[in-house]
């Protein structure tokens, strides 16, 4: 097994600035993860009622004599310490989609009209926000649609190892986040809205670093690397599910229905001080409820909400076993056991802040820090078979 630099086919036509837009945006992209759940879990996310300003701002109001004669102040009253968090996140966001859109327009200047597509598809996005600020909401979604649309039929066509295909693909993810963003606040905190805009942080955050790392070029050659990929998808997948599991429970505020602040075992691993606890598992897993109803602070009833927090167990005990067994296949290997001992140290981390978030009544730092585990966790997964090769 080694590690070294691997000319590859393609790879000489990235731009030389790839490689450090790329490394920064999966930066950035971590820390617009870390902060979106530090907005939603201090309650912030309904802050800023309107889309995409804040009471009409670009920024927010600094007091509420600033908004009282302002729409939105008819929807949800301002509140000063929470506004600055929700907008404060989407002009990170938006600094984030600039740079996968300069990683898209750098792939695609070797394509025929490469650069006119990427502009043309972001221009029509770029209208479309005005567009529906302009209460044309039919219009904007047509502008929108054929933007994304062009991107993605651009990702379908492109081949090559430029990365074309792969920033294109980005770009149309990134957009389409930032719709999940604006429904998550005009449909007031939709569960399955507020599940996909986690989901989709993470696909956006995979994406970068794969670019990041095949713009880099430093693969790991392995005799067996075909057998220890398919380990490492499995475990990306068990992952990705319980990840959707864990957006669930928060998204229907179910991570303390099986009681909070006690040591006993009522809480942990009992849930409701029983083994077998009641649940609804029918009406629990719903994803569709309708638009018009405030979410926040949940709709379901006890029954409900144990069935999805008893999901999430179950699947942490899947992800566990699944996250533990490619650790430990990489501990075995030379030149792995770095990142088989970063996995291991993750998992077990992930696990005993879940547990502390029950047992501390889901203090904000550990709620935050257990969001910030999953994307580390899918970081060390995506970095590893973006860089895994095998022998030729």
């Amino acid at each position: 097994m080694t590690e070294r630099h691997v000319p590859q086919h393609g790879v000489h036509h990235i731009h030389r600035h790839f490689r450090r837009i790329a490394w920064l945006a999966v930066a950035l992209a971590l820390g617009v993860i870390v902060f979106g759940a530090f907005v939603r879990l201090s309650h912030a996310g309904l802050s800023c009622p309107d889309w995409p300003t804040c009471y009409g701002r670009a920024t927010w109001p600094k007091v509420a004599q600033h908004v009282v004669d302002h729409a939105a102040s008819a929807i949800r009253p301002f509140e000063d310490h929470k506004a600055w968090r929700e907008q404060v996140h989407r002009h990170v966001a938006a600094i984030l989609g600039l740079l996968v859109l300069g990683m898209a327009l750098l792939a695609a200047r070797r394509r025929r009209h490469g650069i006119a597509q990427v502009l043309v598809a972001s221009g029509l996005v770029a209208v479309a926000i005005p567009t529906y600020m302009a209460g044309a909401h039919v219009a904007a979604s047509a502008l929108a649609v054929a933007g994304e649309a062009i991107l993605l039929a651009a990702a379908l066509r492109w081949r090559g190892g430029d990365l074309g295909r792969e920033s294109a693909l980005t770009l149309a993810v990134i957009i389409f986040q930032a719709l999940l963003g604006m429904w998550t606040v005009t449909w007031l905190l939709k569960p399955v809205v507020v599940m996909a805009h986690l989901l989709g942080g993470l696909l956006t955050f995979s994406l970068i670093t794969w670019m990041a790392w095949r713009a880099t070029n430093r693969p790991i050659v392995l005799a067996y690397a075909g057998r220890l990929r398919c380990l490492l998808w499995a475990a990306l997948a068990v992952l990705g599910v319980q990840v959707a599991l864990g957006g669930w429970v928060s998204a229907n505020y179910a991570a303390l229905s099986c009681g909070a602040g006690s040591w006993s075992i009522e809480n942990f691993p009992q849930c409701a001080g029983l083994w077998l606890p009641p649940t609804d598992f029918r009406e629990g897993f719903v994803l569709w409820r309708g638009i018009g109803v405030d979410y926040e602070g949940g709709v379901l009833d006890g029954a409900a909400r144990i069935a999805i927090q008893m999901a999430h167990r179950i699947g942490a005990v899947a992800a566990t076993v699944a996250l533990l067994w490619a650790a430990v296949r990489m501990l075995r290997t030379p030149g792995l056991r770095t990142w088989g001992g970063a996995l291991a140290l993750l998992t077990v981390a992930q696990v005993t802040l879940g547990i502390l978030n029950v047992k501390l009544s889901l203090p904000l730092p550990v709620a935050v820090l257990h969001n910030g585990g999953a994307a580390l966790l899918v970081f060390v997964l995506v970095s590893l078979l973006a860089r895994l090769r095998g022998v030729d």
